[in-house]
């Protein structure tokens, strides 16, 4: 920045500079035509015009009457949010000669802690109009956690904002202002949106209001790891800070989505923005709206992706689906007969490719629902009817309280080059766990190279359950060399399968 203020006095110089040049070359040049007013003048040069209106080469879509008829619906947000933050305290005790040096740079505190002292934080946003009366959609970030919401229209006309609810896990908030006759947008239905298809986004980035961007739909249903419930539209749609919550429109003047975050190593647009399908988005509006508490769909399975050498250890012909890790006791998934293992392809008759798409669609499942899941079990297709219920408030584990050790059953795989021993009473009921051998060691050999660590439960061998060190020795050893076998091991709560090569015997 210290370059640029130069910069620019010197091109002010310049063209001052080039003003005066042209207006005493203009005095010059009046003299010379006076001077020679009577001598014979040349032809005058003929200049060929068309007034006539000529047609665009190039056919642009003109997004001219989508922001003439719903601009005025979409507002602009201000959120205020009191915010504490501790003082430092004195780094030094008050026998030390800095105490008193650095104390005149703090505020006083008591008993060597800092004071605690409240900022007011103020965001921007965007949003837009659903109803005549007032109800207004944003993205759940804009205005969580804030004291004071005003919303302001088009027209200047700013109003104090009721928050009516807030969804974390599909980041959507509705709002109320005290105001009647309001225009409104129409709401398009996102499930029909194709790639590349033209999209249009408005909002306030950096506090500009009113800025109207343009972009393509880049990819549909993309699953991002912070959000997994929500299927993701992806385009190219310059989104900013402070577009959070505001339209994404199709070429129909429709609302399909909100605009609610992007990818970026800088903290600005990248090309990669994500909004909010309207379809996600208005199913818990209307949950808010009706005064109901928002449910989730829940299957009871901890799932993985499948890569090339899992699927090749599975014998799988192709890496697609959704790996089962775990399954809860219990649960959905448990009762219809889907086990660890399984590779689950289809959802409710739609195609499951990776990890990332099944979470959204039993999330967006109604509790109640009787959904079809396709499986690859052991490599053969298998269809479960499973029974979707509503998402446990409370998912953590059991907590077990601590008991006497008991004896275990202490055992040498050398082929994998770990030693491992039995499961007791207390890991059983701390980890939910009903089977399986703990890793009690590991050195050089295949186990090593899969990522095997001491503490990890080893539960399942080439898909068969381990329930003793014997066991996991028998299995191992009427296993072939040097081919991919998939491995379930269990770290803390979460389970996952990996891939060992196990050598020659």
């Amino acid at each position: 920045m210290a370059n640029d203020r130069p910069n620019s006095m010197l091109k002010r110089r310049k063209l001052v500079v080039t003003a005066v040049v042209a207006a005493c070359f203009g005095f010059a040049l009046g003299a010379t035509e006076w001077a020679q007013a009577d001598a014979p003048t040349a032809p005058a040069l003929s200049i060929s015009t068309n007034t006539a209106p000529q047609q665009a080469l190039v056919a642009l879509p003109d997004f001219t009457p989508i922001i003439d008829r719903y601009g005025p619906a979409v507002v602009n947000i201000s959120s205020t949010t009191n915010k504490v933050i501790h003082q430092q305290a004195n780094p030094f005790p008050p026998n030390s000669p800095f105490y008193q040096f650095f104390h005149h740079f703090m505020a006083p505190g008591q008993n060597g802690s800092g004071p605690q002292q409240h900022e007011k934080i103020q965001s921007l946003g965007s949003g837009f109009i659903i109803s005549p009366d007032g109800y207004i959609v944003t993205a759940g970030h804009v205005v969580r956690g804030a004291n004071h919401v005003v919303v302001t229209l088009t027209n200047h006309h700013a109003y104090p904002a009721k928050l009516i609810g807030l969804s974390v896990r599909y980041d959507t908030a509705l709002l109320k202002i005290n105001a009647k006759d309001l225009p409104t947008v129409p709401l398009g239905n996102s499930d029909d949106m194709k790639v590349g298809q033209w999209l249009l986004a408005v909002g306030a980035p950096f506090g500009f209001y009113n800025t109207v961007t343009q972009g393509v739909v880049s990819a549909m249903n993309r699953p991002l790891p912070d959000d997994e419930y929500i299927p993701f539209i992806q385009s190219d749609v310059p989104i900013n800070p402070g577009n959070s919550g505001g339209p994404l429109f199709n070429m129909k003047g429709q609302v399909v989505g909100i605009n609610d975050q992007i990818y970026t190593n800088s903290g600005g647009y990248m090309g990669l923005s994500f909004s909010i399908p309207i379809n996600t988005v208005m199913r818990v509006v209307q949950d808010f709206k009706d005064h109901k508490a928002i449910q989730f769909g829940y299957l009871g399975v901890e799932v993985q992706d499948v890569t090339p050498p899992m699927a090749q250890a599975l014998h799988l012909k192709e890496p697609v689906g959704a790996l089962v890790a775990s399954v809860m006791p219990g649960s959905p998934a448990a009762k219809a007969g889907i086990k660890p293992g399984d590779v689950i392809v289809t959802y409710d008759n739609k195609p499951v490719y990776n990890v990332g798409q099944l979470p959204p669609m039993v999330g967006n499942t109604l509790p109640g629902t009787q959904a079809k899941v396709g499986i690859l079990h052991r490599g053969a297709a298998e269809t479960k009817d499973v029974l979707v219920t509503a998402l446990p408030k409370n998912m953590a584990g059991p907590s077990g309280s601590q008991e006497p050790a008991q004896p275990a059953q202490v055992g040498k795989v050398s082929r994998m080059g770990i030693h491992v021993q039995s499961l007791t009473p207390n890991i059983e009921k701390q980890l939910n766990v009903h089977h399986g051998v703990v890793v009690v060691g590991v050195s050089e050999g295949a186990a090593a190279e899969a990522g095997i660590m001491p503490g990890m439960i080893i539960q399942q061998m080439d898909q068969q359950d381990v329930n003793s060190p014997t066991e996991l020795e028998h299995i191992v050893a009427s296993l072939p060399a040097n081919q991919p076998i998939p491995l379930l091991v269990r770290q803390g709560k979460a389970s996952i399968y990996v891939v060992v090569t196990l050598p020659k015997k």
